[in-house]
């Protein structure tokens, strides 16, 4: 079998004020004909600056020092730009991590598509607004002669994912580079795009780079795996022979970083890798990893590690498993430790976490109700006409409740559009709710003065799904959490001097914060836009736990965010909930995290709860068709545990035109004539585990 794509020791400088930066350095891989190779590591290793290498998109600052690029055997690296402009796009294509900012917003799909067929193939007219439809039937979009003709803002994230698929499939590639190309969709829609990669390959044999930092994706879609951490590759294996037993420690602390129901039944804390990727502006001359590892001894830090090959295909970049440098571990002795080790270690206390002293509530967890919801609406008119008249409801929130008891946390898990941000919000008060009751400690805050809910907001907090949008970029980080202190009258230490007290400065406990999610104290003096996507979700954390919350909405604070900072946002909010009593109302659709961090769940849809038990009822015998669909399409590393796909066809109805009787039966494959016509009510199975469904026995009244 020939190798469509070949890299020889490829490396890649971003030229920087402060100093030049290896995002790629001496980089080797070859990806042959029908397979898919899963390049995995954290943010800031340098994957999606291969991507850019190969395709020879970097920026202005970036330059390709060494190395061959070879595509089917021409040296894409000595070709003039104008010869590159007709390999990319045909040759090979790529998907970008978010289709919005990659699509033009004033051109139309058909537009769009047909600069590649134009480029490509000089097609026009009637015969290329042929081949456009047969490309959208191919990736699944409904209706494609009417959507052709429409714009990016009218598609929802998972159609414009397909979108980016149908343009770089246009020009029939032998190589498909995806880069995040499932980051941001719903595990339903990941399922769905999953499958049409799968189904496009074996139909065209083309090869695929897919870049990820989910390791469940890459198990379900890899033939191989690579491991990227630093700019180089530390462990190359088969997708079979990596999951079995990972060998390079990075490699080893990443799968022990996923969350899941085992390692919370146990009580096992989750095992975070301490600190963070190397600035790759670093002069290295040992090991990269040797500063993370627990595995390191001097040799590491002096002399960089070469290739050593094990059983089979697999590599790995370690002195632990070169015999020539006078290993202190036994080769065979530490494969057959594998994540066993890793797992001792989880159960250790993470010195960057919190303890009780980081703020002012008693510890201890109680079982009272501390948030009761009943029945609560949240609509949006739509206005229409000159006059702006109401023609009708966005119904975003129709009828949810819930509670939620001290030092517990329940999960709210739905695809996007369903309602749960809306549900955090009308619950916080910061969207005025259009019916039904919320009571936190026994207050109705629905309809409270402004007064007297101001004085509740610290015990309230929302973690925002996009802390970007959410951090003002004109303030520093110490003012940003400072600012919320300052005006609900946070004090650091009850016996803080009145000065201290008078002048609203908290730097002490900034400082605590900032290092109890993992972040140097002297980054309080940056801007957000001088962090990662991830330091930024940390900031967004630390900003809510200074004024001492008592309930805490957590809406997706863990999906911009790799595996190994993942694992040390939800081993600090275990710990504070441990130590604090604290509630959390955790929005999320990563049902890995759900099993590890959840007491209970409420699965959504289309502004309703269908389904709602504890995390073991509801995740191990969903009742629900949707939860079931939901569930099956989760990405597992285990195969034994794969659930058989359920496949849901068309997209979540509109809000504000939903469907009669029960709102999921366009879309439910056991759809009885009934469902058509009246919502169901509640089917109880035990004291905590209902859903609404007819497929059950109805209660009355």
């Amino acid at each position: 079998m020939n190798a469509v794509l070949q890299i020889n020791d490829l490396e890649t400088i971003l030229y920087t004020e402060a100093a030049p930066v290896r995002a790629v350095d001496g980089l080797t891989l070859q990806i042959m004909r029908g397979e898919t190779f899963a390049l995995l590591g954290e943010s800031g290793c340098g994957k999606s600056m291969t991507a850019l290498s190969v395709m020879r998109l970097l920026p202005d600052s970036g330059e390709i020092l060494g190395g061959s690029v070879r595509l089917g055997g021409e040296d894409l690296l000595l070709l003039p730009e104008a010869a590159m402009r007709g390999i990319r796009g045909k040759r090979v294509s790529m998907i970008f991590q978010e289709p919005m900012l990659s699509l033009n917003p004033v051109m139309t799909v058909a537009d769009q598509i047909g600069e590649v067929l134009q480029r490509h193939f000089n097609l026009r007219g009637a015969v290329a607004q042929k081949r456009i439809q047969e490309i959208l039937d191919q990736v699944g979009i409904p209706d494609p002669a009417r959507r052709m003709n429409e714009y990016p803002f009218q598609f929802s994230g998972g159609m414009k994912q397909r979108m980016m698929i149908a343009m770089a499939l246009a020009g029939e590639p032998e190589l498909l580079i995806a880069d995040e190309p499932t980051t941001a969709l719903d595990v339903t829609i990941q399922a769905q795009v999953l499958d049409l990669m799968r189904n496009l390959q074996q139909r065209d044999g083309m090869a695929i780079l897919f870049i990820t930092h989910d390791l469940g994706v890459a198990a379900e879609i890899a033939h191989r795996v690579g491991i990227m951490y630093a700019g180089e590759i530390v462990e190359t294996a088969t997708r079979d022979a990596f999951f079995r037993g990972p060998a390079h420690p990075y490699s080893r602390k990443l799968l022990a970083s996923l969350p899941g129901r085992d390692k919370r039944r146990q009580g096992l804390r989750l095992a975070a890798i301490s600190g963070n990727v190397p600035p790759l502006s670093h002069e290295f001359a040992g090991c990269r990893f040797a500063d993370r590892c627990d595995h390191a001894w001097e040799l590491c830090h002096e002399v960089a590690p070469g290739w050593t090959a094990l059983a089979g295909e697999q590599q790995v970049r370690c002195h632990l498993f070169n015999q020539n440098w006078g290993s202190r571990v036994r080769e065979q002795q530490f494969k057959d430790e594998r994540l066993e080790s890793a797992d001792q270690n989880s159960g250790e206390p993470d010195k960057s976490d919190t303890g009780p002293e980081l703020m002012n509530h008693e510890s201890g967890v109680a079982d009272s109700c501390l948030l009761s919801v009943t029945d609560l609406k949240v609509y949006f008119p739509i206005h229409k006409g000159f006059m702006k008249h109401v023609v009708g409801y966005v119904k975003a929130v129709d009828g949810v409740s819930l509670e939620i008891c001290q030092g517990k946390t329940l999960a709210l898990v739905g695809e996007s559009g369903c309602g749960k941000t809306t549900v955090g919000k009308g619950i916080l008060q910061l969207i005025p709710p259009t019916g039904g009751s919320v009571r936190y400690g026994g207050l109705e805050l629905v309809g409270l003065e402004r007064n007297r809910l101001r004085k509740l907001r610290g015990e309230l907090q929302l973690i925002f799904q996009d802390p970007y949008s959410s951090l003002n970029p004109r303030m520093r980080i110490v003012d940003i959490i400072e600012e919320g202190m300052n005006a609900l009258n946070i004090e650091e230490d009850s016996k803080a001097g009145h000065a201290e007290r008078a002048s609203g400065t908290n730097r002490n406990k900034v400082d605590k914060l900032l290092e109890s999610v993992g972040l140097s104290p002297e980054t309080k003096w940056r801007y957000p836009h001088e962090f990662s996507g991830g330091q930024r979700q940390r900031i967004a954390i630390a900003r809510a736990l200074a004024v001492n919350p008592k309930l805490i909405v957590c809406d997706e604070p863990t999906s911009a965010l790799d595996v190994s900072v993942q694992a040390q946002i939800l081993n600090l909010l275990k710990e504070l909930q441990n130590n604090l009593g604290l509630a959390y109302l955790f929005i999320t659709h990563n049902i890995s995290v759900v099993e590890y961090i959840a007491d209970e769940v409420a699965v959504m849809y289309l502004g309703r709860i269908v389904e709602r038990g504890s995390v073991d009822e509801v995740l191990t015998s969903p009742r629900h068709p949707y939860t079931q669909a939901l569930l099956s399409a989760v990405p597992v590393i285990e195969p034994e545990s794969k659930r058989q796909v359920i496949h849901l066809h068309g997209d979540m109805p509109s809000p504000s035109n939903p469907p009669p009787g029960c709102h999921f039966h366009p879309r439910c494959p056991h759809v009885m004539p009934v469902c058509r016509e009246v919502y169901p009510a509640t089917s109880t199975f035990s004291s905590s585990h209902t859903a609404r469904c007819y497929l059950y026995p109805q209660e009355q009244g």
